[in-house]
């Protein structure tokens, strides 16, 4: 019964982003890796009030905002490839959650 590893990846940096994933594709094309995706999630703005002081007034700079970027890939079986694609050292501004299901046949308990 195969593993299916889904690996999120995201970032602020769309562009560095985007060039990881490809590269993460390529390598799975050269290896005969069966990868699903890039698949890019709506970006995400986030917006964060800053204040002048440490007393909470009116006194305020203008907020901080911030998009981050999601792009997610599924590996089907292969899970060395996988295991190694989690444990790669990603540029700073990415971070990588991973999530493993097993795929059980037609008829199995699970």
């Amino acid at each position: 019964m195969p593993f299916v590893t889904t690996l999120v990846f995201k970032s602020g940096d769309r562009q560095l982003l985007d060039d990881t994933v490809d590269d993460i594709k390529d390598d799975a094309a050269r290896k005969g890796v069966e990868l699903k995706g890039p698949h890019p999630k709506p970006p995400e703005d986030h917006s964060v009030p800053q204040s002048k002081r440490l007393l909470d007034d009116d006194d305020n700079f203008d907020s901080w905002t911030y998009t981050v970027y999601t792009r997610e890939v599924r590996i089907v079986g292969h899970d060395g490839f996988a295991r190694d694609i989690a444990g790669r050292d990603m540029p700073a501004p990415i971070s990588v959650e991973a999530e493993i299901d097993q795929q059980t046949g037609m008829g199995r308990g699970g």
